[in-house]
């Protein structure tokens, strides 16, 4: 769910980007270790499924165990597998989840630097299907994650796709069965990732999407295709 769409373009991560790696480089060199103090380790991580991501992903690790951090290029087809997977525990669409990825990879998904911009922006999302964090403890009760934390979604890609799953099963709930407008149920679900569940339910009612909500979708729309050949 991407707020931060109408924020900093790329332009500003770069900045943001090249600002992390000196500052690491100095703490490091000093011994220090940020990242491993930014947020709580993982005690409840699901199990990865096999045939996992590719290099620079990090599936979930197994139980009482710390994954390994992300790092290098991010592609959203690595996950297909984690995709796949969670799209079935959450009774959602795989399609549906691999395209949310695909929008949300508008920013580099770096631990170091979505915590970076989160100190200068608090309310920024985390993990690669940016989630906020009240939407990710509005979502976790009474779900294979209830015990884990929204701190650990930087580190933890296969907890994002989870959450990001079962967010969506939740969205798709408040759905009525016959929406008043030319929209598929999976577009309605991705306006709601994106604007909230009260603007989805808007918009279902056949209010006018905004400029922001429309470029999601359009987004969401070109990346149909390849999400749908990524999670074959």
């Amino acid at each position: 769910m991407s707020k931060e769409n109408k924020g900093p373009g790329w332009g500003q991560w770069l900045v943001l980007t090249v600002a992390v790696v000196v500052g690491l480089g100095l703490l490091r060199g000093n011994g220090h270790d940020d990242a491993a103090s930014a947020g709580p380790s993982p005690t409840a991580a699901a199990t990865a499924p096999s045939g996992g991501p590719s290099a620079g992903a990090a599936p979930s690790a197994g139980p009482g165990a710390k994954p390994s951090k992300p790092s290098g290029p991010y592609d959203p087809a690595d996950y297909a597998a984690p995709v796949r997977q969670y799209a079935a525990e959450a009774g959602v669409s795989p399609q549906l989840l691999m395209a949310i990825l695909y929008n949300e990879s508008y920013k580099p998904h770096d631990p170091e630097l979505e915590r970076a911009w989160q100190r200068s922006k608090p309310d920024a999302s985390f993990g690669i299907a940016n989630m906020h964090r009240a939407a990710f403890d509005d979502t976790k009760p009474g779900r294979p994650f209830a015990s884990r934390e929204w701190e650990e979604l930087p580190d933890d890609r296969g907890l994002a796709v989870q959450a990001a799953a079962w967010h969506l099963h939740d969205l798709a709930a408040q759905l009525p069965a016959r929406p008043s407008v030319p929209l598929t149920r999976e577009e309605l679900m991705a306006l709601g990732y994106n604007a909230g569940a009260g603007n989805m339910l808007a918009f279902a009612r056949g209010v006018k999407i905004g400029p922001q909500a429309q470029s999601y979708l359009d987004r969401l729309r070109d990346n149909w295709t390849k999400s749908g050949d990524a999670v074959k």
